[in-house]
Parts: C-alpha cells; sequence; structure tokens
C-alpha cells in the first residue's frame, strides 16, 4: 500500500511539472532488451507516457508499448522478446557464468565464447519471427531486386508485428509514435509519426531497415533505410516538435560513449561501435542544453529593458522565439558486462535478453531512487540533464 502510494505522489507532481512524458528509445539490435527493462519500470512507477519515440530496435519497442493497452504492454513485449530469443531452444537458457579466481577477479572466456557463438548462429540461421537467410543468397538474386540488396529476408518481422501490435490504436492517437528512418536517394532522415500519417507495419520496418542485412522498404513509392544511419536517437525530433509544452524524456540508450582503450581487434570492433552509435546522442543532449539555456539567457535579459525598448518589433519577436518551456531529460544508457564483445547488438540468446531487460529495470530504479533525482526540476526554464547510473556494471 505504501508504495503505491509514493508512486501516486511521484505522478502527481511528474503532471504538475510537465505537459508530456516522452520515452526516446535507440537503436541497438539485441541491446533492446534494456528498453523494455526500463519500461517495466518506469510503468510500475507511476509515470504514464504520452509518447514514445524509437529508431530501429527502439522504434519496435516504441510501437510493441504504443500500440497496446497499458495493461497489456509489458504482456506483448515480454512476448515478441521471448520469440527473437528462442532461436537456439535448450541452449539459449545454458550459458556458462563467467568463471572466478579467488579475490572474485573474473575470467569472462567461456561466456564470451558463449555469446560469440550465439551471435554466429543468429547470423547463418537468423532470428525467429524477426529474419531469415535469403535464399538463394544475394550474390545469386537478380540486380534491382530486394534479395540482390540484402543478407536476410524481413517477412518473419512484419508477421510478428501485425500479430503483436494493434495499429488502429496507434492511429487512434492515444499515444504519440515518432519512428525515424532514412530516405535511401535523398539520405535525408524523415520520421514516420501518427499524429500526421497513418501508421503501419511497413513504417516500423523501415526504421529498423539496416543495410546491408535489411532491404530497404518502401513507402509512397520511396525507399527507407535504419534511421540510424543518420541519427540513431529521435530526441532532437522530440524536442524540435514538442511546441510550447514542458517535457520530460526517458532517453535509454544502448552503446555507452565512455570506455576503456582496446587491446585487441575485437575489442577495437566494439569500441568504435560504441562511439559510432552514441556520440551523436551525447551531441545531440548537449547541444540541447545550450540551446535552451541560450533562450532562457536571452529571456532573462529582456525582461530586464526599458518599456520603450521592449515595444519594439524586434524585442517583441525575439521574446516570442526565445522562450521556452523547461525541459529535464533523464540519461539511461546500457553499460556492457566484461564479456560482451562487438557482435552484443546480434547476439540473441535468452540469457543475455533476460540480463538486458534486468539492467533496464535496475537502472531505472536507481534513477528514480537515487537522491539527486529531479532535485533542480521546475527550477528554470532551461534543459536539466539526469545521468544517475554512472557506476559500472556490478558483474
Amino acid at each position: 500500500m505504501k508504495k503505491t502510494s509514493v508512486a501516486t505522489r511521484k505522478k502527481s507532481a511528474i503532471s504538475a511539472q510537465h505537459d508530456r512524458i516522452a520515452l526516446v528509445l535507440q537503436g541497438g539490435g539485441a541491446l533492446g532488451a534494456y528498453q523494455a527493462g526500463v519500461y517495466q519500470q518506469l510503468s510500475s512507477s507511476g509515470y504514464q507516457l504520452d509518447w514514445v519515440a524509437g529508431v530501429s530496435i527502439g522504434a519496435i519497442n516504441a510501437a510493441l508499448i504504443a500500440g497496446n493497452l497499458p495493461e497489456r504492454r509489458l504482456e506483448r513485449l515480454s512476448e515478441f522478446w521471448h520469440l527473437v530469443s528462442s532461436g537456439m531452444g535448450p541452449l539459449s537458457d545454458t550459458a556458462s557464468a563467467p568463471h572466478k579466481l579467488n579475490g572474485g577477479l573474473e575470467i569472462p572466456g567461456p561466456r564470451t565464447a558463449f555469446n560469440q557463438f550465439s551471435a554466429l548462429w543468429s547470423a547463418m540461421l537468423g532470428i525467429p519471427g524477426f529474419y531469415k537467410p535469403r535464399i538463394p543468397p544475394a550474390v545469386l538474386q537478380p540486380d534491382g531486386s530486394p534479395g540482390a540488396i540484402s543478407i536476410y529476408d524481413t517477412a518473419p518481422l512484419r508477421a510478428t508485428l501485425e500479430q503483436l501490435i494493434d495499429f488502429d490504436l496507434i492511429n487512434s492517437k492515444k499515444v504519440r509514435l515518432s519512428m525515424g528512418a532514412v530516405n535511401v536517394c535523398s539520405g535525408n532522415s524523415e520520421y514516420f509519426d501518427n499524429f500526421d500519417r497513418t501508421i503501419g507495419p511497413e513504417h516500423i520496418m523501415a526504421s529498423g531497415a539496416l543495410p546491408p542485412a535489411f532491404p530497404p522498404v518502401m513507402i509512397d513509392g520511396q525507399p527507407y533505410w535504419d534511421g540510424g544511419i543518420v541519427s540513431n536517437t529521435p530526441l532532437q525530433y522530440v524536442l524540435d516538435m514538442r511546441g510550447d509544452d514542458s517535457l520530460m524524456a526517458f532517453q535509454v540508450d544502448l552503446f555507452s560513449a565512455r570506455g576503456k582503450l582496446p587491446v585487441n581487434l575485437a575489442e577495437v570492433q566494439q569500441r568504435q561501435k560504441d562511439i559510432l552509435y552514441s556520440s551523436r546522442t551525447r551531441y545531440n543532449s548537449n547541444m540541447a542544453a545550450e540551446v535552451a539555456n541560450a533562450r532562457k539567457a536571452i529571456c532573462d535579459l529582456l525582461v530586464k529593458l526599458p518599456q520603450h525598448m521592449k515595444d519594439d518589433p524586434a524585442v517583441q519577436h525575439l521574446t516570442k522565439v526565445a522562450r521556452a518551456a523547461p525541459v529535464d531529460i533523464v540519461q539511461l544508457i546500457y553499460r556492457q558486462a566484461s564479456w560482451e564483445l562487438e557482435s552484443k547488438d546480434y547476439e540473441f540468446s535468452r540469457v543475455s535478453v533476460l540480463e538486458h531487460w534486468q539492467a533496464g529495470q535496475r537502472d531505472m530504479r536507481d534513477t528514480i531512487a537515487h537522491p539527486d533525482w529531479l532535485k533542480s526540476s521546475g527550477l528554470h526554464d532551461g534543459v536539466t540533464q539526469y545521468d544517475l547510473t554512472r557506476h559500472t556494471r556490478p558483474l
């Protein structure tokens, strides 16, 4: 009873401080189970989302949330992640735990080998309900066909989405859904948003059509690839489209910008992928904070002008465009285990999916319980960033 009371009070406080609450989901393949864990903890803590935005696997998770009633969302997320992690059968649940020497020193070799084997399995045989290898392979397909420009067939994903998502509910606009993709021919980023178009399975698939693995998806006569090619996070889109609304954005990233110096080629590949997909996220967050806080400073300065200057049309225009409601950006960043290498985003074993899910729950729980949680929220009209789970993953 006490826990429910606390959640209710938090929900009321959030509603009073923010016009909109958004969940912003990055791309990252198998690591997307971390986002599902974040959502599970978030939903149990009394926070009610009215906007979900995603790219790639983030778009799939976002659609599973927006495309189901609140009481069905966790069930549908669980169904999806159970399906895609079932490819190895019994082996998927039997990863070897890392051995430890006296003093707790990890020897991650056995688990690393299992993860690499699982990733190889996914690459060779595909993922149930997600994708399957093309037969015949791309090199034997006629030029210009979908089979000639992709390694896998994503027809299983369409069937999965149609089974697990209520598209009528998405298009009723009860929850805003935004998904990033990139036009193959123009190279421009584009967002599919249920507030300005009717959303179908093809829009979700386009957001996750990462080449050369997956074929482009045709929408209104135009081919689209994975939005992560241009930007792996939809944060900037959410900030640009919020209008005059105050906003709390839970930004869930699947790659950490910070990491150690690689010691071998496998770690080089892993580090390169982390930097490639995390750097723009950090840049967007910092730039959003800098721009919003500069606008706040301009507003503060304009207030101090004498009245005759405030009546000047140029000053009135500047006052209007500089005004902005406060934004709180809550960062949740997946920090990998010692045995994970560059294959972590296409390693779909059941044990890894469950670990990622539990890590998301833990990080969201620790964030809400942190003494600095929303400590400065509502104190000014700029952007406040929170990253309250900076600890190294305790594994």
